[in-house]
Order: C-alpha cells, then sequence, then structure tokens
C-alpha cells in the first residue's frame, strides 16, 4: 500500500491550485471540467482539492481549517528554507513561524494557505532513518 493523495476540502478549487502553483511552485496536473477538483504534482503523492460543496453532495460534512489550532499539517522540504518562505508570502500565504532553526538540526517555518490549512516549509532532516 502507498499514500496516494492528500486531499483538502476548499471553497474555490481554482484559486487553490493557483496560490499553490504561485506559493510554491507546483504544478498543476488537472482542474475537472466542474470545478470541484483538481490535482498538483508533488512527486509520488498527489495533493488534491475538492470543493467543499461536492463533499457535502457526497455525504459528508467538511470542518473548516484553523491554522491556530491544527488537527493536522503538510510539509514541503526545500534546501532553502528562507527563500521558500518568502515566495509563499508575497503569494499571500500568511506566517505563522518565521524561520526558526531547530535542536534536531532542521530548519523549519511555518504559513496558512489561502484556506487556513497549515504548511510548514522545512530542510531536510539529515542522520534520520
Amino acid at each position: 500500500m502507498k499514500l496516494k493523495y492528500t486531499i483538502f476540502y476548499v471553497e474555490d478549487v481554482t484559486s487553490s491550485i493557483e496560490f499553490y502553483e504561485q506559493a510554491f511552485g507546483l504544478k498543476r496536473t488537472m482542474i475537472h471540467e466542474s470545478g470541484d477538483y483538481g490535482e498538483l504534482d508533488t512527486g509520488s503523492t498527489t495533493l488534491s482539492f475538492s470543493s467543499r460543496r461536492l463533499m457535502t453532495e457526497l455525504g459528508k460534512s467538511p470542518g473548516i481549517p484553523n491554522p491556530s489550532s491544527p488537527v493536522f499539517e503538510i510539509a514541503f522540504e526545500t534546501d532553502d528554507v528562507a527563500a521558500a518562505l518568502k515566495k509563499a508570502r508575497s503569494a499571500g500565504a500568511t506566517v505563522v513561524q518565521e524561520v526558526r532553526e531547530e535542536a534536531w538540526g532542521q530548519t523549519t517555518a511555518y504559513v496558512a494557505d489561502n484556506n487556513g490549512y497549515l504548511i510548514e516549509i522545512c530542510s531536510p532532516v539529515y542522520g534520520v532513518s
């Protein structure tokens, strides 16, 4: 088994895709003609977006993310956390934590996306297997 999709429930799939393209340099693989679903290429796991409207039609009750009280996060790894944070900020991300050197040797920063989901921007962790 492998992790294939991470799916965010959002109000506007297209604007969410556009945000991630601008903030993190991800490439769009598709947006369904209905506008209710779209995907970005992130490597082996697809980052997807589904409209809250569609999820409600499917019998789900999607909540609204709160970056000050998150229940999960996704992380993008980069060798230059400061530059990635600057790019995300210029695309409209809300900075939750500025760049910080962690005790375990990793550099981290946190932002909230245009929907309020918590995103970690981090350097690789070396020497951990």
